[in-house]
């Protein structure tokens, strides 16, 4: 059939409408007319195949990858990185109004990354019977990988290295850098100015910072100045680990369950100082999922008077944000393109306790 390609959904894929329903087609950009067949029909939307671009997009360029189309790793070579951006904005604005019924957000220009291509300081590979790469879009079978053009110098050359050796079947993190084995940002780049918009939202002094899913100390570490007790909690002993190795008399670090340990240092708040948290500062960076009830009331309990949520999540943080409408209100919200050519998106959000 041939389509009118209306807008590019979360995940990367095209819509357009056959008959009022929706249609999903992969690697299509908005504006396009496509001819694409239909592979999988369900009751209000179907999913199809590009067959042929018929009007292409002035966005529309050449991928930079071999394997692009095949690999299920990158969404958006065929278009252009502006063209990325105003997608992602437009993604980020829309699932928050659609998910989280917000109108008149304060959505701020999304930071691009200064590279586009070799930007990610390490990938993970998967071998099996010879073949080392990544797996197929929508299969779960690998394609051989010579080399990731989204990946820097370094980590192909780790690639290289690890296909002369004919590895024993399984996963391989390659990596540009040594250190400890723990959740660490991907693009060192974009990573440097989310911190530095971090510490930029956060006043110039606090007593009390809780930094939740806080991984080796990554925020903790740059926000040691602005406060004079910082507490980071994660799930993950051996990040925890690297996050204590180093840490000074200021620094707590805590292993085990979100929920339990944030419950236990609004408690602590509270005995402290039951009637004020004007200096206490929250960080939240949760996995995809986002935010559990129970860490949800903690931090309706806790009331911070800085809360900066940072997910990369726009629906589950539509979601979380919601629960908080009537306590917070959003100062600004930034998205950060921390992976180019992917349909994945980090979003900052700053809220602040209403007036009572």
């Amino acid at each position: 059939m041939e389509l009118r390609i209306e807008d590019v959904a979360f995940g990367g894929k095209g819509v357009g409408r056959d008959n009022g329903k929706a249609v999903f087609v992969p690697y299509t950009i908005d504006g396009e007319t496509v001819s694409a067949e239909i592979v999988r029909e369900k009751k209000n939307f179907a999913e199809a195949e590009l067959h042929d671009v018929i009007a292409p997009s002035a966005y529309r360029t050449t991928p930079q990858c071999p394997y692009f189309g095949r690999c299920g790793g990158c969404v958006y070579q065929h278009m252009s990185y502006e063209h990325q951006l105003e997608i992602k904005t437009r993604q980020v604005e829309q699932t928050l109004k659609r998910i989280g019924q917000f109108s008149d957000l304060p959505l701020r220009q999304i930071v691009a990354s200064p590279q586009s291509y070799e930007y990610r300081n390490r990938i993970t590979v998967h071998c099996e019977d010879d073949v080392i790469g990544f797996y197929r879009r929508d299969e779960h079978r690998l394609i051989d990988i010579e080399q990731c053009p989204i990946a820097i110098p370094e980590v192909n050359a780790e690639l290289k290295k690890l296909r002369t050796r004919h590895p024993r079947d399984g996963h391989y993190t390659l990596r540009a850098h040594s250190g400890p084995h723990v959740f660490s940002q991907t693009n060192d780049a974009i990573a440097e100015r989310l911190v530095e918009h971090v510490s930029d939202l956060i006043p110039e002094r606090g007593a009390l910072l809780i930094d939740v899913y806080c991984g080796a100390g990554f925020f903790s570490k740059h926000l040691l100045d602005k406060f004079d007790r910082i507490v980071g909690i994660d799930w993950d002993v051996h990040a925890i680990a690297t996050a204590q190795e180093n840490a000074g008399e200021k620094e707590t670090y805590l292993a085990g369950n979100a929920d339990e340990l944030l419950c236990q240092q609004v408690g602590a708040v509270h005995r402290t100082d039951p009637s004020d948290n004007a200096l206490t500062t929250l960080i939240v960076d949760p996995p995809a999922t986002g935010l559990s009830p129970v860490v949800q009331n903690a931090i309706l309990d806790l009331r911070p008077h800085t809360f900066i949520y940072i997910s990369c999540n726009p629906a589950t943080l539509a979601r979380d944000l919601a629960q908080f409408r009537e306590r917070f209100t959003i100062e600004s919200m930034t998205p950060f393109d921390m992976f180019p050519q992917t349909a994945e998106i980090e979003v900052v959000a700053k809220l602040q306790p209403r007036l009572k």
